[in-house]
């Protein structure tokens, strides 16, 4: 059986430079009124780039809303309307330097659907080339080459703590398991 809420009103409380912030009235399956928050957002792509040697790029950088220093494979919010494999092949050249011969697709994913909009695109990235970052003025980051295994173990053991992050490498495992067959 679909359950389905209807949206009775849309009330936005706040429109921002990446997200907007709804407080909607709804009317429950069973007709009862109810309250959804909603963040709306553009939505992002993040890519696992592969070296030659077999290491994956990753960044360091302080994510202000945790509160910590996190290790992220190169992700960004995609501007409306852009193309998610052009966003990834931006940001992989912004935050590392790097260009790719070879950018596919591995799947995507809504963040947290309990009360964001936000669908992530999720890439793997080949054949891979350097040169110089182009980062915002408001962004710092450490570029940081780990072996693909290692990389796995720590996505299996204590994780990134970054599920876009530990989602790429694990399905990029999976897929390289299948292609191996």
């Amino acid at each position: 059986m679909d359950i389905i809420e209807k949206t009775v009103k849309e009330n936005y409380i706040f429109r921002g430079k990446i997200l907007n912030l709804r407080r909607d009235d709804i009317e429950t399956a069973d007709g009862a009124p109810a309250i959804r928050e909603v963040v709306e957002h553009n939505g992002g792509a993040a890519v696992i780039a592969l070296t030659d040697a077999d290491e994956i790029l990753l960044v360091r950088q302080y994510r202000y809303a945790v509160g910590r220093f996190m290790t992220e494979i190169p992700a960004g919010k995609l501007e409306l309307g852009e193309n998610p494999a052009d966003a990834v092949v931006r940001e992989l050249r912004e935050e590392t330097g790097a260009r790719a011969e070879k950018v596919y697709p591995i799947g995507w994913l809504y963040v947290s659907p309990g009360y964001t909009t936000e669908k992530l695109y999720l890439y793997a990235a080949e054949g891979l080339s350097f040169g110089e970052q182009d980062l915002d003025p408001d962004e710092y980051l450490d570029v940081i080459r780990m072996p693909f295994d290692q990389a796995l173990e720590t996505a299996l053991g204590e994780g990134f703590c970054d599920a876009k992050t530990d989602t790429a490498i694990l399905k990029l495992a999976l897929l390289r398991n299948k292609n191996a067959k």
